[in-house]
Order: C-alpha cells, then sequence, then structure tokens
C-alpha cells in the first residue's frame, strides 16, 4: 500500500468567481464609464507624450533610455 498511489488534480480557479465579474458587469452599464470605443485622435496622443519626454529630457533627476 503506497500513499503515493492517487494522482492528485486542482480544477480550475474562476478569478471572477468571487463576484467580481457582476461588479464589473454593473460598472460597465453606468453612464460615465470609461470605454476604448471613443474616438483617438493618435496625433494629439503623440503631441502629448513628445511633450512628456520634453519635460523629462529637462529635469536632471530623470534618465531616458533610448530604445
Amino acid at each position: 500500500m503506497s500513499l503515493f498511489g492517487r494522482k492528485i488534480s486542482f480544477g480550475q480557479i474562476d478569478p471572477l468567481g468571487d463576484g467580481l465579474g457582476e461588479e464589473i458587469a454593473e460598472e460597465q452599464l453606468e453612464s460615465d464609464a470609461i470605454t476604448l470605443e471613443e474616438g483617438l485622435d493618435e496625433g494629439q496622443l503623440s503631441e502629448y507624450w513628445k511633450s512628456v519626454e520634453t519635460d523629462l529630457r529637462k529635469d536632471k533627476e530623470w534618465t531616458l533610455s533610448e530604445d
């Protein structure tokens, strides 16, 4: 008789099984919910990040890596 004669397996864990899925669904139905479907102005976004990079280059405490 061996103690290790049986295989043990675990069932899949549902990460939303604690009610989080329902909370997310409710929040998505709110009138002020954030969606990624709104129009994206790539030029405006690019200009914003360029200004952030410019500000960082002026700050001596920050270093930017050139990728």
